[in-house]
């Protein structure tokens, strides 16, 4: 059986720099990672808020850099799907597919995934009208009509930002009343003058075949279907970490994201979380990178402790 002195699970920014700085420590690492490198970056159609580009980029083509970075590093690369890690004693034992791989100490990074609607066209047009990020994509629909689907504080807080970008913004929640806290309707209300709300309503068909060109919204009580001429959806129905893998005595937050200190630290000594899968406020690629970084010093500084 192989032993690391690190392993990193999952290969989106918090992965990849995580991996950068174990590998610049000089320590035995590998990479763990279902697919290809990048995350939730290969799906977005252009990053714009990243620093140094102020230009904006593709989301595979930010992937494709942090993965070359890497480059020439003495990094093992290990392309499984993680099925349990096991703590005992002073090394992890990661369960994969095929075989199994101890480690001193493990970084979570595995991400989160948005909850989907599940419709027709929804994959199909993901990147091409449909977003899962208004911070990350509303630039690109200013002036333009949307709509929005959700209906928690995360949906209200996009559907504030998205109203100073758009020209029109229908909101669709199939409730007749918001799960959001009060004091953010209460500014949705008050300074969106362009915000329309659609509650009592589902989307139940996505229009456009190269580029979303509408939806459909039925009355869940039952009536008649309605369509709006939109070229943008975002969906905030929630998302779900990747950390059912995880030994079952780390620390996570009701919705299953994994509790850390600010250092990246979880409850189990050697093994720390960072990313989206970390229960946090703020999820962005920039703040992967943060996570990563300070996940591998606090990681080296743990090894240094053992040795």
């Amino acid at each position: 059986m192989e032993t690391y002195d690190s392993v990193i699970i999952g290969a989106g920014p918090g992965g990849l720099t995580a991996a950068l700085y174990m590998c610049r420590f000089g320590v035995k690492t590998a990479l763990v990672e279902r697919v290809a490198p990048g995350g939730q970056m290969l799906n977005t159609f252009e990053i714009g808020n990243y620093p140094g580009f102020p230009e904006g980029l593709a989301g595979w083509r930010l992937a494709e850099n942090f993965a070359l970075h890497l480059e020439g590093l003495k990094l093992d690369h290990i392309t499984q799907p993680v099925k349990t890690i096991t703590p005992d004693g002073k090394l992890f034992y990661i369960e994969l597919e095929n075989g199994t791989i101890a480690a001193k100490t493990v970084i979570i990074a595995t991400g989160a995934v948005p909850k989907r609607l599940g419709l027709p066209g929804e994959t199909r047009l993901l990147g091409r009208g449909v977003s899962y990020c208004a911070m990350c994509d509303g630039m690109f629909f200013r002036g333009r009509d949307v709509a929005m689907v959700g209906g928690g504080n995360s949906a209200v807080e996009e559907a504030l930002h998205l109203s100073n970008l758009v020209n029109k913004l229908y909101i669709i929640h199939r409730r007749d009343r918001f799960r959001a806290d009060r004091i953010h309707q209460d500014k949705l209300r008050l300074h969106c003058h362009n915000v329309e709300l659609v509650l009592g309503h589902e989307i139940t068909d996505i229009h456009g075949e190269t580029g979303l060109t509408g939806v459909t919204v039925t009355p869940v009580a039952g009536g008649e279907p309605r369509q709006l001429d939109v070229q943008g959806l975002f969906v905030f129905i929630g998302i779900v970490p990747t950390s059912d893998f995880a030994p079952p005595d780390v620390a996570k937050c009701p919705a299953g994201f994994i509790k850390t200190d600010c250092e990246m630290r979880t409850n189990i000594s050697g093994l720390f979380a960072a990313g989206d899968v970390r229960d946090k406020q703020c999820r962005q690629v920039v703040t992967a990178v943060g996570d990563g970084a300070t996940a591998a010093y606090s990681a080296f500084d743990y090894l240094e402790g053992l040795e």
